[in-house]
């Protein structure tokens, strides 16, 4: 049965009626969340899925694959929104409901990783399954190609979504998944020895690190318009994409799940790293690439040396995490003068600059043909974010919450049950009869394709792993209000 929105809206009655109409519709929207997502599982582990794992898209008549390029008939995605992230969904959705099925479906997605676990450790974007495919790497079980790639890496999530995942289930196994157990102590083992000495992390990397030295950050003191430009950048200590964020949060589960104080001094070496990080005045926040010298240099060639607005709020976001977590107010310091360069920095459209220029604090651009250095936006390449919304107002809220209140991490989000029920109601309605939300590729779901051929209609991992953990925050609230 598939409730309308409208059927779990109750009108005007009494607290008492109120209270046994939600209780009676609770009970049968339960009911059909379990059944839905039974029915949107099943499809996607068994039409979807190859060999467990998933790319970010699937085209309706399933001939097209996309990750984020093509994807073969034999390749997976290890970047979010692929398997890692669907492999999470599918833990959420066990949680809320012991069904089997979704912890089988969840071990298919691990086993898909572990089959493409690199001999350094991590993951690289994807994994081929085919011993000869062109993006087939040195994997650990010795499956992959001796002399195919093994840089594990950080860039956008990768290692560190697939590490979380196997945490997470690794605990739901207590431990005694040997085969599970095993491959995520030894990304983790590998994670650690790709730390720096001075707290930083690369944006990947083959073999263990060299220590390096431990100096602050400090502007360059050549031409870097055309200097400091190194082809092994990625080697070296970096912020590009949310890496110190995404990094943080793997190494606080890998603490508070396995209870080893290496995983809580690796974050506050991390922490270290950023107060260290964090360019002097008139610029004090943080560059999106550095030298072991911790100064800026570039990147890809769009990617300058620079002072930049998105790595200098996700650095914020980090320390702030590290502070609530580790209990230590030596990590806010460095906050309120990277907070107060963001607002005298801002667009007069109030948004915030990829890039800065060193010392002189004006917006870097680039010609969209020539990749020529500009301070002129109207002919910005279109492959990469120049400018975004900033975050500056609610990381201020919480580093005030922080400077008055205990150090302790923020509550969990808590939804309403009211708007859990809406929300539930309203992803049921969006399921189709053979368990598919369908999409446009962009997240939007489409409900009639009854009149449209294929072409444009998808079906998203990130669409399915959204509404699958939604449904999931329903089932737990409503069985705790029971």
């Amino acid at each position: 049965m598939l409730l309308t929105a409208a059927a779990v809206l109750p009108g005007n009655s009494s607290p008492a009626q109120t209270a046994s109409a939600d209780e009676a519709t609770d009970r049968e929207l339960i009911a059909a969340v379990k059944a839905a997502l039974q029915k949107a599982v099943t499809f996607m582990s068994d039409t979807v899925a190859v060999r467990g794992g998933y790319v970010y898209q699937v085209s309706l008549d399933l001939k097209k694959r996309r990750g984020e390029g093509d994807a073969t008939a034999t390749e997976i995605w290890v970047q979010p929104p692929g398997t890692p992230a669907v492999g999470e969904a599918l833990l959420d959705a066990f949680a809320a409901t012991k069904d089997p099925l979704h912890l089988q479906a969840a071990m298919n997605a691990a086993e898909a990783l572990l089959f493409g676990q690199l001999e350094s450790g991590g993951w690289t974007d994807r994994i081929d399954f085919d011993p000869a495919g062109k993006n087939t790497d040195r994997y650990r079980d010795g499956r992959g190609k001796a002399k195919g790639r093994n840089y594990s890496t950080l860039d956008d999530d990768k290692s560190q979504s697939a590490i979380r995942f196997l945490i997470r289930l690794d605990q739901l196994l207590n431990f005694e998944n040997t085969r599970i157990h095993e491959a995520v102590s030894f990304a983790l083992e590998s994670l650690l020895k790709a730390q720096f000495a001075n707290g930083g992390f690369p944006q990947g990397w083959q073999q263990p690190v060299e220590p390096g030295t431990i100096v602050n950050a400090s502007f360059p003191d050549y031409d870097w318009k055309t200097e400091g430009r190194f082809k092994n950048y990625w080697d070296f200590e970096t912020l590009n994409d949310g890496l110190t964020g995404t990094v943080a949060r793997t190494l606080q589960l890998a603490h508070t799940t396995y209870a080893d104080n290496r995983y809580r001094q690796a974050l506050e070496q991390l922490g270290d790293f950023l107060i260290r990080a964090q360019l002097p005045e008139p610029q004090p926040a943080w560059a999106q690439q550095y030298n072991h010298q911790l100064q800026p240099i570039w990147a890809r060639r769009f990617e300058p040396p620079a002072v930049a607005g998105f790595e200098s709020e996700d650095a914020i976001q980090t320390l702030m995490f590290i502070a609530e977590n580790t209990g230590d107010p030596k990590y806010l310091q460095p906050i309120p003068a990277a907070l107060a360069w963001i607002r005298r920095s801002l667009l007069p459209d109030g948004r915030l600059a990829r890039f800065y220029e060193l010392r002189t604090n004006r917006p870097l651009y680039f010609i969209r043909e020539s990749y020529e250095l500009t301070y002129d936006d109207s002919q910005l390449p279109t492959h990469y974010s120049f400018r975004a919304n900033t975050r500056s107002e609610k990381l201020q809220k919480r580093l005030e919450q922080l400077q008055s209140g205990p150090l302790t991490p923020p509550p969990g989000r808590s939804s309403d049950l009211r708007s859990l029920r809406r929300d539930a109601a309203e992803i049921l309605q969006e399921l189709d009869s053979q368990g598919r939300w369908i999409s446009d590729g962009k997240g939007r779901i489409i409900r009639d394709v009854s009149d449209r051929d294929n072409a444009g209609l998808w079906i998203e991992s990130a669409v399915f792993s959204k509404r699958v953990s939604r449904l999931a925050e329903f089932l737990q609230a409503a069985e705790n209000r029971r």
